[in-house]
């Protein structure tokens, strides 16, 4: 009987996603790991093992456990086939679990993709519950992304310890925005052996950041602006020294797949970054003593509208709890890209926004901070804070993008912005048109997915689409 220890290792697949995470082509690595293409070729396609001596180099080289790659890799996307084709609609093809197996372990990128497929699938299946559950907190996410919205609103957009440990870290750092610069830059350099480099559009054309592995060295697009790249480099420090405890509050979360996991490291990392630029104490008390005034606050800590407009959405330290904002990011066309969410949000947790919302003019004064008191149907009222950013030079998008911030209107005090709000009457909106249910909108822009529409031969309302009453 072979000794599981003499087998042979064909790797090929796992070898070819490193090559791909680390951003290089065949011929780099071959010749980064002093091999042929040729052979670097035959190992990926699995003509040739993985030797010893191999598996030496891709450690040294690329600094990868090598434990990890050898008995990584297809785990994940097997289940996924599994789940799959265990389903009532593929169960009757009786594929064996060995095959299933094999397709992970050779083809993990196919496996992938039929995992997402299902997952998809899964989602479209529940639908009719999720709308039957609108407004309720009891069905399950439909996507990573969704899971993660959740996740934080069940944090109050606010994760203390990566806070606190972020903050600690600024303590280390100066304040002002170059100083601060220069100094993550240093940092990197001397701590971690990271060199730092802003590169022309054609060596990034696809990408605004990358973290090379190997030559240990952070590539900054130029087109990035100033606050992008200060951020950019507050993201791999806090990557770099506060991973571990990162890692503990991901588990923490308890992800409930693979993609989400990867999301929350991600998000995790960018609220630390946000908490390095914007440290708690010192950004609630300039908050505070500047009535929040978001030029000021921007020009301050070197943050751009979006990123400053995330740090207000996370001031809930106790003892210590700044005004309680929510964040909407969404295009002209009224579709929402991002949401953060706090009691006060006076839309639908899902679907666009209300047409009768003033913020989107604002698309016509772009770089401006529009104000507007709104009143929901409830009677609650918000003070929404709405900037159109120009398009965007870095990614080459054509159209602007609007991003606001509000809170509840008791706090309307407390805000610059919102002098001279309190004897204008507010303007009246609805949740978004599918949700809503004002029978006399003009604005109206679809028929409430609550109601059955009430068309008639004989009249013609005012307000489009007519629809049944309770």
């Amino acid at each position: 009987m072979t000794d599981p220890r003499d087998r042979k290792l064909y790797l090929g697949p796992r070898l070819r996603v490193l090559r791909r995470e680390l951003g290089i082509n065949q011929t780099q690595m071959a010749d980064e790991l002093g091999v042929s293409p040729s052979y670097l070729n035959h190992l990926e396609r699995n003509q040739r093992p993985l030797t010893a001596q191999m598996l030496l180099r891709l450690a040294n080289t690329y600094d990868i456990d090598v434990r990890d790659f050898v008995a990584g890799g297809g785990e994940g996307a097997a289940g996924d086939l599994h789940a799959a084709f265990s389903d009532g609609l593929l169960r009757d093809l009786a594929i064996p679990r060995q095959e299933l197996n094999e397709i992970a372990d050779a083809h993990p990128g196919i496996a992938d993709g039929v995992g997402r497929l299902f997952r998809a699938l899964s989602d479209l299946r529940r639908l009719p519950e999720t709308i039957a559950q609108m407004g309720s907190d009891a069905g399950p996410p439909a996507s990573p992304v969704d899971w993660l919205r959740d996740h934080f609103r069940s944090r109050r957009n606010h994760l203390a310890e990566i806070d606190a440990a972020a903050e600690a870290l600024a303590g280390t750092l100066p304040e002002g925005p170059p100083e601060l610069y220069a100094a993550l830059k240093a940092r990197l350099a001397d701590a971690h052996r990271i060199g730092v480099w802003v590169v022309p559009q054609s060596v990034l054309p696809e990408a605004l950041r990358h973290y090379d592995l190997h030559r240990r060295r952070l590539m900054l697009s130029e087109r990035l602006e100033a606050p992008a790249r200060l951020f950019a480099l507050a993201y791999q420090l806090c990557l770099m020294e506060l991973e571990p405890l990162i890692l503990e509050q991901v588990e923490r979360a308890a992800p409930p797949d693979s993609d989400a996991r990867i999301l929350a490291k991600i998000a995790f990392v960018n609220y630390a970054a946000a908490a390095l630029v914007m440290p708690y104490a010192r950004f609630v008390k300039e908050a505070e003593e500047r009535r929040y005034d978001l030029a000021g606050l921007a020009a301050r800590f070197g943050a751009s509208f979006e990123q400053l407009g995330h740090r207000l959405t996370s001031l809930d330290r106790q003892g210590g709890r700044g005004v309680p904002f929510f964040l909407l990011k969404l295009d002209p066309a009224g579709q929402v890209s991002k949401r953060i969410l706090t009691d006060a949000y006076p839309f639908a947790r899902h679907g666009g926004v209300c047409p009768r919302w003033a913020g989107m003019p604002s698309v016509g004064r772009v770089g401006e901070v529009t104000a507007e008191l709104v009143e929901s149907p409830d009677g609650k009222r918000a003070l929404i804070l709405a900037r159109a950013q120009p398009p965007s030079a870095a990614t080459g998008a054509r159209a602007p993008q609007i991003v606001a911030i509000g809170c509840d209107a008791r706090h309307m005090g407390a805000i610059v912005h919102a002098d001279g709000l309190a004897s204008v009457a507010p303007t009246t909106i609805g949740p978004g048109c599918a949700f809503c249910e004002r029978q006399e909108c003009p604005d109206r822009a679809t028929p409430p997915v609550t109601r059955a529409q009430a068309p008639s031969q004989h009249r013609r309302p005012a307000a489009p689409y007519p629809f049944r009453g309770a």
